[in-house]
């Protein structure tokens, strides 16, 4: 059985080879490239699908002095004549732009320009050779430790790639991972106009009639519009999450992810990996999230009765559904249910948007959750027209994380609202609490499963019901405890020493008012309001509650021996 390290976190390809962890070969991805490539070629993935680890791999292929063993037995060492033409035999430029961040422009902008002054100190042997003229070299030198004007800055990557023809007599490739992030930062901080301008200014020059580049390439998540910072450029060729091109060289594969349970013996995990990992369409392939397959298996090997966890969510603030479900009418609201539920909703999607028009409509919304990964497509588009589900149980965790939160702050801050439906509990008025519970069900975002039994069906209502409750601090309030001779939904012990016992039941085929006995027969049989008496409390009130959709019904009865 191989054991190779499995490499969480490890996005250096030579690091990768030479230290022997487990690698699924994308080097395809040179192959395509080299027979089909523009001068300026972006690819779009969502994050943690492998884009750094690609941009690796193509500047260890291509930089002059490349190692040839690190491609040793893996595809593309099989295209002889790609290889003997172009591995090794160009300068390369690389910058990451993930770490790009700041709360103003002017903290980003150094943050910018010290990813490209560590790329002037990694080619600093250009001060080593005759080739260079006296002033290339002090040019050159000033840039590696001076603080520079935005002009500079925007000019740094041109001058870069004409030093390196120079020296080299060799056209240089140009590799830029990540190079939306600086523009997405800049947007949630208020700054963006002046990063898009900086940006616009680095790329121009660096892209466009740029006569010392071969090619570049670059990655991001989302497709800034070519008229915000790719202004002129006419060989421009993009690859999204609709194209077929490169359509299993970014995330694995179901055949790679069966491969990979095999050769660590974690077969019989491969169901969970799907239903909580898969489900991304890219082009006509299904992709898995590596980032999440890596995780987990590496996870089962120390633990083989680990649960599977979100992962990929987990790696991010997860902004946009937040502001996704911030800014949902009633309309969108219904449309997030059917997608919780497992259903496709059809949109028209922009594939290219500024991040300025991020939140000018609620469509350029849904477009955004497309391209980064947190919807999917079912299928081609047709007409424009994009039919959309979320992809796996992963990302719906994370919608369904989101909305409660949501619920919870807008329901929390209509106080007069929320105290007046907690009094309605002790006072025993089942009318004025079903009518409450009727709105906030309008009001809410349902996460009911479709697909679950009747009785899981019931976990969105009892959480809900739980959220509202909990906003009387002096209440204690307990879910699903030992209680009487069983465990009762939910119970509340309030200082005035009235104890509260609620049974909840889901309605399947909408008959509210028999699930709401029998939510009382329980009640009874189970003996929870005597356990309440056990307390301490002096009087216990009991409510039947049941639910169907949108609609609830709720029965109050006090127990036997109470007046």
């Amino acid at each position: 059985m191989l054991r190779r390290k499995l490499p969480v976190g490890i996005e250096d390809f030579e690091e990768i080879r030479k230290e022997e962890f487990y690698y699924i070969d994308k080097t395809g991805l040179i192959r395509e490239l080299l027979n089909n490539w523009g001068k300026v070629n972006l690819f779009t993935r969502p994050r943690r699908f492998g884009k750094t680890l690609n941009m690796s791999m193509l500047k260890c292929f291509f930089e002059t002095g490349a190692d040839e063993t690190l491609f040793e037995g893996l595809s593309i060492s099989r295209e002889k004549a790609l290889c003997e033409k172009y591995m090794g035999k160009f300068p390369v430029i690389f910058l990451s732009l993930k770490g790009v961040d700041g709360l103003d422009f002017e903290n980003a902008r150094d943050m910018l320009w010290e990813v490209i002054q560590k790329e002037f100190r990694r080619l600093q042997y250009l001060l080593q050779d005759e080739r260079l003229s006296k002033p290339d070299r002090e040019n050159f030198s000033s840039l590696m430790t001076a603080r520079v004007s935005d002009s500079v800055i925007q000019k740094s990557l041109s001058l870069l790639t004409e030093i390196l023809y120079r020296y080299h007599g060799q056209k240089v490739i140009l590799l830029i991972d990540e190079y939306d992030v600086p523009l997405d930062k800049a947007f949630q901080h208020g700054y963006y106009e002046e990063m898009a301008a900086l940006i616009r200014g680095l790329f121009g020059q660096a892209l466009k009639t740029n006569e010392f580049l071969q090619f570049a390439v670059l990655t991001g998540c989302l497709r800034v519009s070519k008229e915000s910072i790719f202004t002129g450029l006419n060989n421009f060729d993009v690859n999204s999450i609709v194209d077929v091109e490169h359509d299993e060289q970014f995330g694995f594969t179901d055949s790679e992810v069966q491969k990979l349970l095999a050769d660590y013996g974690l077969e019989e995990k491969a169901d969970v990996i799907k239903d909580w990992y898969d489900g991304y369409r890219f082009g006509d392939a299904s992709i898995y999230c590596p980032w999440d397959v890596i995780k987990y298996a590496k996870k089962l090997l120390a633990d083989p009765c680990a649960e599977p966890e979100a992962f990929w969510i987990n790696t991010s603030g997860n902004e946009l559904v937040k502001r996704f479900i911030d800014k949902a009418d009633k309309t969108t609201q219904d449309e997030i249910e059917c997608l919780i539920a497992g259903e496709v909703i059809e949109k028209a999607v922009r594939l290219d948007l500024t991040y300025n028009e991020l939140d000018t409509s609620i469509e350029n919304l849904w477009s955004v959750l497309f391209t980064t990964g947190y919807l999917t497509q079912t299928d081609r588009a047709a007409g424009g027209i994009y039919k959309l589900v979320i992809p796996n149980r992963e990302v719906r965790e994370v919608f369904v994380l989101q909305i409660k939160e949501w619920f919870r702050k807008i329901t929390l801050a209509d106080t007069a609202r929320i105290q007046r439906f907690c009094a309605a509990f002790p006072a025993g008025d089942a009318a004025t609490i079903q009518d409450m519970l009727h709105d906030y069900l309008w009001d809410s975002i349902s996460v009911r499963d479709t697909a679950v039994r009747s009785d899981r069906k019931e976990n969105f209502y009892h959480g809900m019901l739980v959220g509202l409750l909990q906003s009387r601090e002096n209440w204690l309030i307990q879910s699903n405890t030992e209680n009487g001779e069983g465990y009762s939904d939910i119970t509340v012990c309030t200082p005035e020493r009235t104890g509260i016992v609620i049974e909840l039941k889901y309605a399947d085929d909408g008959n509210l008012e028999k699930e709401c006995l029998q939510a009382l027969e329980q009640i009874e049989k189970k003996k929870y309001a005597a356990g309440l008496q056990h307390r301490g409390m002096k009087k216990v009130i009991r409510y039947g509650m049941a639910f169907w959709k949108k609609e609830c019904m709720v029965v109050m009865a006090q127990a036997p021996d109470q007046p």
